[in-house]
């Protein structure tokens, strides 16, 4: 039997965004719910220290995402634990986020929080190692790797910042970059540059990973892209940073997306679907940061709370710039 549960607006994803989202709806005394598959704190509980979190010298990853919930849950929003297979706008503008077990949860507003999800390499030997040497987050896995010799694949910030931080388990860590600069933000750079255990190896693309007897990985084949020469790199592990793909698969239907698929927003953060809006690492945007997803969310909540009144006032929505709804 199919169970249906209103509300006035719907969070798609517990991360910064989502939960930032549900502080100013709950604010607002909308009744709120904020579906997310896992633990509450996204990205948060990948990350074990912050130090770009304004009045914050220094937090833990997890005690931010902590207080991130705390903080929406006093405001009145309800956090469920559901995995969301669709979004669905229906012909009187309300929405159906229905869940893999088949629950229903409508609403007439809908804000989309729901980040990304690694980029894989795509090369022969990822999958089958994966969990076996090769990871994607490196404070989940990075203690299993205790004075072992790793690789980082990547270039931005992420891939930067991990290697830094995976030095304090490992005997030696190289970083595999494609081009012969980074993209990562200088003061990271100036970090990894100074670490001692730290090993660059530029113009180099990862083309195979291999592992021994045990089904363990012990190996990556580098190509040169400048040389075309090809060597191994003796390896335990392979750490993968090189981006996001958004999670915007649970909309149905088109909505408006650049070239890498993040959803385009108006002003207000809604998207080009009346009624739903989206904040965060899915968004197209110049950098996804944690001040940037609650920049978004805020936003986002306080369009939604106009965009129902103007909803409930006069039927039919029409944004207007910065904000303003007619209707």
């Amino acid at each position: 039997m199919v169970t249906r549960n209103s509300y006035d607006v719907i969070i798609v994803g517990a991360g910064p965004a989502g939960m930032c989202a549900a502080l100013y709806t709950g604010r607002s005394m909308l009744r709120t719910v904020v579906l997310e598959r896992g633990t509450p704190g996204g990205e948060l509980l990948n990350t074990e220290k912050l130090d770009d979190w304004i009045g914050e010298k220094s937090i833990l990853g997890w005690e931010l995402a902590r207080k991130f919930e705390e903080h929406a849950r006093e405001f009145g929003a309800e956090f469920v634990t559901a995995n969301v297979s669709r979004v669905t706008r229906l012909d009187d503008g309300t929405f159906e986020a229905v869940t893999d077990t088949g629950e229903v949860y409508s609403a007439p507003a809908v804000i989309l929080t729901a980040g990304g999800t690694p980029v894989k390499l795509g090369i022969p030997g990822e999958l089958a190692f994966a969990g076996r040497g090769v990871s994607y987050c490196a404070i989940c896995d990075g203690a299993f790797f205790r004075e072992q010799v790793i690789a980082v694949v990547g270039g931005g910030d992420a891939a930067v910042e991990e290697a830094d931080f995976l030095t304090r388990y490992a005997s030696k860590v190289y970083v595999i970059h494609r081009r012969e600069a980074f993209r990562a933000s200088r003061i990271l750079q100036e970090r990894l540059f100074a670490n001692p255990k730290i090993e660059v190896i530029w113009n180099a693309v990862a083309e195979e990973i291999t592992g021994d007897s045990t089904g363990l990985m012990n190996a990556i084949r580098l190509r040169d892209v400048v040389t075309e020469d090809v060597r191994m790199l003796d390896a335990t592990g392979c750490f993968v940073f090189i981006g996001f793909r958004p999670n915007t698969g649970v909309i149905d239907g088109h909505f408006d997306h650049d070239e890498m698929g993040y959803i385009r927003t108006d002003a207000t953060m809604q998207t080009s679907i009346p009624g739903l809006f989206a904040a965060g690492d899915l968004r197209s945007q110049l950098t996804r940061q944690v001040t940037t997803a609650v920049g978004d969310a805020t936003t986002a909540a306080i369009a939604v709370e106009k965009y129902l009144k103007a909803r409930t006032e006069g039927g039919v929505v029409v944004p207007q710039g910065m904000g303003g709804y007619a209707v």
